[in-house]
């Protein structure tokens, strides 16, 4: 199936789409072989520990968040950069209230089916 976004994404006319737990998305942009997705995590939000097929690369706009990768922990920072590799165990905690830039390859097709994202709580208690 072809998806893709509309060209131009103009977040200040978009809603925040809440995942629970204290994180909050809005999409980027997207087709079939790539995605890029906005998150805003509060204060002592966890993205639980998960894996998926997917090759993931993620800038830290604000925000200071503890990433652990593959058993590796690592603080990130805004201006900082963190390149998983697809199938490898990842979660992170929020330190201090940010936002992440999150891009996958290919498209997050469970992102766009509109279920909740588990390894951030239950939209249903956003």
């Amino acid at each position: 199936m072809e998806r893709f976004s509309e060209k131009y994404i103009i977040t200040k006319d978009m809603e925040w789409e809440a995942l629970g737990g204290g994180v909050s998305r809005k999409f980027l942009g997207y087709d079939n072989q790539i995605m890029m997705v906005q998150v805003k995590f509060e204060e002592g939000a966890l993205g639980s520990p998960h894996q998926h097929f997917h090759t993931q690369a993620t800038y830290c706009v604000s925000g200071k968040f503890e990433f652990e990768i593959d058993g590796v922990k690592q603080i990130v920072e805004a201006g900082d950069g963190v390149y998983i590799e697809p199938n490898l165990m990842h979660s992170a905690v929020c330190l201090e209230e940010g936002m992440l830039i999150d891009t996958f390859s290919p498209v997050r097709e469970d992102f766009l089916t509109g279920g909740g994202v588990s390894y951030f709580g239950d939209k249903e208690e956003a």
